[in-house]
């Protein structure tokens, strides 16, 4: 009886073994959970909600990300609005990317708060260099983003969100 207790608990504890190594390994190289900080990607995101980042995704226009931060010591979660090459003109609060305008609808409840007349974004235009992403927050008026330190390196990039899954009462994947 005792061997096979010894078995049993060996067989256990290789299975235990393998699931930590696989989360590991998961975690590692391909998803990660991330703790949101900071007010910059509201109404998206808020402080302190919890996202899933995939490490293996590609990247496009609009997607949110999280990136090591040129001039901060922690990560940063942004939208990315300008790829590589691209020209950004932002220009009365409509944003244009290579001549094509495109609407920001996650920006809505943000606009609807201004006073009449006045605009989230100020006007400017960049071209984004090759290698670098040009990234702001959705939270316009309070967010440390590439207006201010610049376009970020492509690789500085730690994975794009993919799904909320904090507070509960908003799991999902928002705009």
């Amino acid at each position: 009886m005792e061997a096979e207790s010894k078995k049993e608990f060996w067989s256990w504890g290789k299975s235990l073994f393998a699931a930590v190594i696989i989360a590991i390994l998961v975690r590692q190289f391909l998803f990660t959970p991330v703790i949101v900080s900071g007010e910059s990607m509201e109404p998206t995101y808020h402080d302190k909600n919890r996202v899933v980042i995939s490490k293996i995704s590609s990247l496009d226009h609009f997607d949110k990300i999280v990136f090591h931060a040129p001039t901060a010591k922690e990560d940063f979660i942004k939208r990315v609005i300008g790829m590589p090459g691209d020209t950004v003109v932002m220009k009365d609060d409509v944003l244009t990317i290579n001549g094509k305008e495109y609407p920001e609808h996650y920006l809505d409840s943000n606009k609807a708060a201004l006073p009449e007349g006045q605009n989230l974004t100020q006007d400017f235009e960049v071209t984004v260099p090759e290698g670098q992403l040009f990234v702001m927050g959705d939270n316009r008026t309070n967010s440390m983003d590439s207006r201010i330190f610049g376009s970020i390196a492509e690789d500085s990039v730690v994975g794009k969100v993919k799904f909320r899954f904090y507070p509960f009462s908003e799991i999902g994947s928002p705009e």
